[in-house]
Order: structure tokens, then C-alpha cells, then sequence
């Protein structure tokens, strides 16, 4: 890994938020590795939340229970070498699960819930507290670290972003039978939604993010303007 990109001495947190399927993932994996940061997947922590919360059986309107199953089985958040999430509950690895629609889209409908954001809240800003790591989700610059350094939304049509969740579950091997690219863009249609019409932290673009979309772009030429605004905030904050 590089050495850590400094702001002022000190690394900063970077956030990237926007909807599922428009790149944050492999962006802010890459993104990452440039700045020499850690890389924080907060997708996964709720998908990791709701296999926890469908395999127990809790109505999603039972915060107790809800509430019981979180606290008995921590999740953790880990990287392997290869820089891949990899997330356990109460020690079991948990990653092969994660990834499914029917997770995806639980994943989303959980979310919304306080008892279950509250559970996920400390440990997500826990892992960033030092900084030197770059969070992507729904709600990193608006909620989870409002006062991160350097902001991003990340965007890209329903139909560019259906054909390359279509393409990572068929590599992964985790496609469901009968779903084609079709079923996939009305799910993160549905999803797209149901994120941000939520009561609790709608996704939305905050503030004074960078907006960028990716429809167009390959991987490297995000990666290549999130770093170049990174380093003209660097610039601003050491006063050149």
C-alpha cells in the first residue's frame, strides 16, 4: 500500500455516497489504494445486518428483536490482503451471503430502520474515527461523517448500473436463476425508491459533495477526478 495521502499532517476521511450499482464499491476500493487509506464498505455492514435479521425471523416491525439479534451477534468488518470486504457475524464469515438481490433489497427496507442504523452508527464511525479511510453508502457525507474532508456522490443511470450488478452476480456465480438485466433495473428502480423517500437519512447528495457520474466513465478516470479534487482540497486547507 502507498504511504497515507496527508491533509495538514494528518489523513482525512473521504466519503463517497450515491445509489446501488454506480461503481462505489470498485471506485473507492481503487480510490483507496491510491491515498494508501483503509476502505469501508457500509453496504455491507447492512446487508450483513439483514441476513442476521431475516435468518433470525424478526417482523421488521419488531425492534426488539430486531435490537436482540444485532446485539447478540456482532458483526466485524474486515479487509483481506487483496483489499475484498470481508464481514462476520458472532465469527462466521458471512461475505458469500451478501451480495443476492433478496439481501439487497432487504438490505434497503432494514436500513430505515432506527434501531437498526443505530446498532450500525458507532461501529461505522468507529472504523473512521483516526481516519485515513475512504466510506462509501448512502448516507457517509450527510449523516455518518458529515464533517469529512472530501465528499463525493457518485451517479450513473438505472439501466448502466442493472447491467453491471447483472454482470458482478453472474461472475461471482450468485446470479438467481431466471433473473435477467431487466428484473435487475426495476429492483434498483424499486430500491432507488425506497432509499430515498425513507424517513431516516434518505439518500441524498450532501451539501458540498463532488458530484460525478460514472454512466460514461471507465473506473480509472473516477478515480482519476476524485483524486484531483482531493488534492486541490489539500491545497485549500494548507493555505496555497
Amino acid at each position: 500500500m502507498n504511504a497515507p495521502f496527508l491533509v495538514n499532517g494528518v489523513p482525512i476521511v473521504v466519503t463517497i455516497d450515491g445509489p446501488a450499482g454506480a461503481g462505489k464499491t470498485t471506485v473507492s476500493r481503487e480510490l483507496a489504494e491510491c491515498l494508501g487509506y483503509r476502505y469501508l464498505d457500509t453496504g455491507a455492514l447492512y446487508r450483513g445486518a439483514a441476513v442476521l435479521i431475516m435468518d433470525a425471523g424478526c417482523a421488521e416491525n419488531d425492534a426488539d428483536c430486531i435490537r436482540r439479534v444485532l446485539q447478540e451477534k456482532k458483526l466485524a468488518y474486515r479487509m483481506t490482503d487483496t483489499g475484498v470486504a470481508d464481514v462476520f457475524a458472532g465469527g462466521e464469515r458471512i461475505t458469500h451471503r451478501l451480495r443476492s438481490p433478496e439481501i439487497a433489497l432487504a438490505a434497503s427496507r432494514l436500513s430505515a430502520l432506527p434501531v437498526v442504523r443505530e446498532a450500525l452508527l458507532s461501529l461505522q464511525r468507529d472504523i473512521g474515527r483516526a481516519g485515513g479511510v475512504v466510506c462509501e453508502g448512502r448516507d457517509m457525507g450527510t449523516v455518518v461523517f458529515p464533517d469529512a474532508a472530501a465528499k463525493f456522490y457518485l451517479d450513473a443511470s438505472p439501466k448502466v448500473r442493472a447491467k453491471r450488478r447483472y454482470l458482478e452476480l453472474a461472475a461471482s456465480g450468485s446470479l438467481p436463476e431466471g433473473i435477467d438485466v431487466a428484473e435487475i433495473e426495476r429492483q434498483i428502480r424499486e430500491r432507488d425508491e425506497a432509499d430515498r423517500n425513507r424517513a431516516i437519512s434518505p439518500l441524498r447528495i450532501p451539501e458540498d459533495a463532488w458530484v460525478i457520474d460514472s454512466s460514461e466513465m471507465p473506473v480509472d478516470s473516477v478515480v482519476q477526478h476524485m483524486m484531483e479534487r482531493i488534492a486541490s482540497i489539500a491545497e485549500i486547507h494548507s493555505g496555497r
